[in-house]
């Protein structure tokens, strides 16, 4: 048998997990494990440590929180460590040329879309707000570049109808995990073809901001599910009724043309919201009042009295 591998695993978030737990139950050694530093998490402000942290500690796995990898005694523990392999999953940092070039095997990086598509910080949010049909893992070995290197290999999977971005989150990290547990001995054996993107392709995906979640009820429907579902969980889509501001879950679309303006809610009942849009009728079927939680349309209907046609601003 070969040697083991000596792995350094930089990651951060609940994304990242399934791949460090690919790594901790394969043949090879995970010498140290990187992550973001602790932050203020939840309307506590409770300074928490991130997912992959957590996965280390239970496994008694050294862990390093710098403030920055662009320093010299960064490189130097590093460089003490002599990883073969660096792994980076959703580490939250660009990585400067010193360190890429560090190990002998490079590094290589879990990417949740199909590269050259979907370059940046929310490729599967922006998957789902585009309404595309599939995406997938692509295992990458990185560059100085933003997820800009060399195709390693790529695992696709469809996407949901009505499938959500948390949703497809879940789904992509898993299969990230086992994307990368299998690659690892393949890549060590020079089995893997590293294949350059095409440029042509490239798209990026830039982060999300909570003003996206504010809906133009003149769009069409089908853009506005695809938009409420990219933003699901976070920061999802909203809107006011009365003044009071609404989160909006689980839309379908309804071909009915409507004579009323858009935003104007049509109907209230156990189904939903019937809301008009610019083209077609949005049916949500889930909506979260603010300071309150997610709930049916019905349940928080009950109690309640509706006259309408009311207006989403």
């Amino acid at each position: 048998m070969n040697q083991p591998l000596r792995i350094v695993f930089m990651g951060t978030p609940d994304f990242a997990v399934p791949s460090l737990q690919a790594l901790i139950d394969g043949p090879h050694e995970v010498v140290a494990v990187v992550c973001q530093p602790d932050r203020q998490r939840g309307r506590g402000k409770v300074i928490s440590p991130p997912p992959v942290k957590l996965l280390a500690t239970q496994h008694n796995l050294p862990v390093l929180q710098p403030t920055s990898v662009r320093t010299d005694d960064f490189f130097s523990t590093l460089q003490y460590l002599a990883p073969d392999l660096l792994v980076v999953v959703a580490y939250g940092k660009i990585l400067p040329p010193s360190l890429l070039a560090l190990p002998r095997l490079g590094a290589i990086n879990v990417h949740g879309s199909l590269l050259p598509k979907y370059r940046g910080a929310a490729p599967i949010q922006w998957a789902v707000i585009n309404g595309d049909t599939e995406t997938g893992i692509t295992l990458m070995q990185m560059d100085a570049g933003m997820d800009t290197g060399d195709i390693l290999l790529t695992e696709r999977t469809p996407i949901g109808p009505g499938e959500t971005a948390g949703e497809l989150f879940e789904r992509l990290s898993q299969m990230g995990g086992a994307t990368l547990g299998g690659a690892i001995d393949q890549l060590a054996a020079g089995l893997l073809t590293p294949l350059p993107q095409d440029e042509s392709l490239a798209t990026t995906a830039p982060m999300l901001s909570k003003e996206m979640g504010h809906l133009d009820w003149s769009l069409p429907a089908r853009r506005l599910k695809n938009l409420i579902r990219g933003l699901d969980p976070w920061p999802s889509a909203y809107g006011f009724i009365n003044g009071t501001r609404y989160r909006f879950f689980r839309p379908e679309v309804v071909p009915v043309r409507s004579l009323e303006g858009a935003g104007t809610i049509m109907r209230a009942d156990s189904q939903g919201l019937l809301v008009a849009t610019g083209e077609d009728c949005l049916c949500v079927q889930e909506i979260q009042p603010e300071g309150k939680k997610r709930m049916e349309v019905a349940t928080c209907l009950r109690g309640s009295t509706l006259i309408l046609p009311l207006r989403i601003t």
